[in-house]
């Protein structure tokens, strides 16, 4: 009888000393919750004013921002309830640790994301060359970006290569130059020659008028007398001014009755 009584005089010690504890834990769970509720709204609002702020950024960064706030609020609950924090903070940062080795990868593509999504040198629509890839950006996520190329291949380019290497980007300064060379006899009048190529350019409606066009002799080859011919477009018109300006050269060329020297018939260069 003896023994039950002081197991229930320890139980009653127990549970007044832990069960105020647990109790004390309850409510700095729900006032934190409340309280990080609050710091949230305002956290979010102040991300509101800026105009400027990427959707994606604002997510990722009330995203981290509350996580951060639940573990301080775990942390302080554990040291409420006499667990050793400064251990659990060990224990945290050291499989924190073991995390990071093992997702150096991943990390590397989540860090470049986030220089992406905040430096923003390209968003989404625009036409960039990067990674030996070039094609319009579908969609930019944290580890990745999504593009698709002219033959209509969607590309998953990593972040971390990404904003660690160049990046072209075609449609930012609106307009693109189109840079071809076409080769003529030496026996084929200059005037001609640049007009004839003019109308190449100028019988177009997806070529430009402001940049003007232009045409200018480049070079005096073994075969020929290069010319560059250069029409402006805009990104989305680039490849269809290509390929019909070389078509356009080759009619206007032949109207005006002027040689184009075979094999040296068509040098296309593009800009490097």
């Amino acid at each position: 009888m003896e023994d039950y009584q002081k197991w229930i005089d320890l139980a009653i010690e127990k549970g007044s000393e832990y069960g105020l504890k647990i109790l004390m834990a309850v409510v700095i769970w729900i006032v934190g919750k409340w309280v990080i509720g609050k710091l949230m709204k305002v956290f979010k609002k102040m991300l509101d004013k800026n105009k400027n702020m990427d959707k994606t950024l604002e997510k990722f960064l009330s995203n981290l921002v509350r996580t951060i706030l639940l573990v301080l609020l775990i942390i302080a609950i554990l040291g409420q309830l006499g667990i050793d924090t400064a251990s659990f903070a060990a224990i945290l940062a050291a499989a924190g640790l073991a995390v990071g080795l093992a997702l150096q990868g991943s990390l590397s593509n989540f860090a470049g994301g986030v220089l992406l999504i905040l430096f923003k040198p390209f968003k989404v629509g625009d036409l960039i060359e990067a990674q030996g890839e070039i094609g319009v950006v579908t969609e930019i996520q944290i580890f990745t970006t999504k593009i698709s190329t002219p033959g209509n291949k969607l590309v998953i380019l990593p972040n971390g290569a990404l904003s660690n290497g160049n990046i072209k980007n075609y449609t930012e300064l609106g307009e693109l130059r189109v840079d071809l060379t076409i080769g003529v006899s030496y026996d084929a009048d200059i005037k001609a020659t640049k007009e004839a190529l003019m109308r190449a350019m100028e019988s177009q409606e997806n070529v430009l008028k402001v940049p003007a066009p232009s045409v200018n002799m480049g070079e005096l080859a073994e075969s020929s007398v290069n010319y560059e011919v250069r029409p402006w477009a805009t990104p989305e018109n680039y490849w269809d001014v290509y390929f019909q300006t070389i078509e356009n050269c080759k009619i206007e060329l032949d109207k005006a009755g002027i040689e184009i020297p075979y094999p040296h018939a068509v040098e296309i260069q593009k800009e490097a």
